[in-house]
């Protein structure tokens, strides 16, 4: 049986991959949503010992070592993803070793062949700017510019290994929502 595909958003903060990963799983209800930021944030609402260093990272606008993550969203496709569903991966890979464990896990699963890695490409200028308007606690402009050094210091990795792969769909993320949703349907 070929499985269901899957998709992971790949982008600057701000560039609107929650958006854009509504949308599809709108249109692919089949998808099932994992979302390393919402785990990092429970995970910091836990009184455990974990929980109470992700929070103080997570105040301080900082990103929890590699490994965590990998850990969150891996126990979490293990146990929450059926044969007859899709990932929809937001918010990771975020780093190179995530994108190259992410790889093995989904070799493993027999799922690299149907996953679409979609980066829908903002300017830092833009990023910024929407950045500042959505209003998060930890959206002041240290936070968001911290964010945004981190992207092009360490997410640029994981973007240029999947375009070396020649894996890598390019979104162009500064037009409207919808003309981005037509972009991405268009080119999966």
């Amino acid at each position: 049986m070929e499985k269901p595909l899957n998709f992971v958003f790949i982008g600057r903060s701000g560039c609107g991959k929650d958006t854009q990963a509504e949308l599809l799983k709108n249109k692919f209800p089949y998808l099932v949503a994992i979302s390393t930021g919402d785990m990092m944030r429970d995970l910091a609402k836990q009184n455990s010992d974990s929980g109470k260093r992700i929070k103080t990272i997570l105040d301080e606008g900082g990103l929890p070592f590699d490994d965590i993550a990998i850990t969150l969203w891996m126990h979490k496709i293990a146990y929450s993803i059926r044969e007859d569903q899709g990932i929809l991966a937001d918010g990771f890979p975020r780093r190179l070793n995530e994108a190259k464990a992410l790889d093995e896990f989904l070799k493993w699963l027999e799922r690299n062949d149907n996953t679409k890695y979609l980066h829908i490409d903002i300017s830092r200028e833009e990023a910024f700017k929407r950045l500042e308007l959505r209003g998060r606690a930890d959206d002041t402009d240290k936070q968001i510019n911290k964010r945004l050094d981190y992207f092009e210091e360490r997410v640029m990795q994981a973007i240029n290994y999947y375009q070396d792969q020649g894996v890598l769909i390019k979104i162009n993320g500064e037009q409207s929502r919808e003309a981005i949703h037509e972009e991405i349907m268009s080119k999966i």
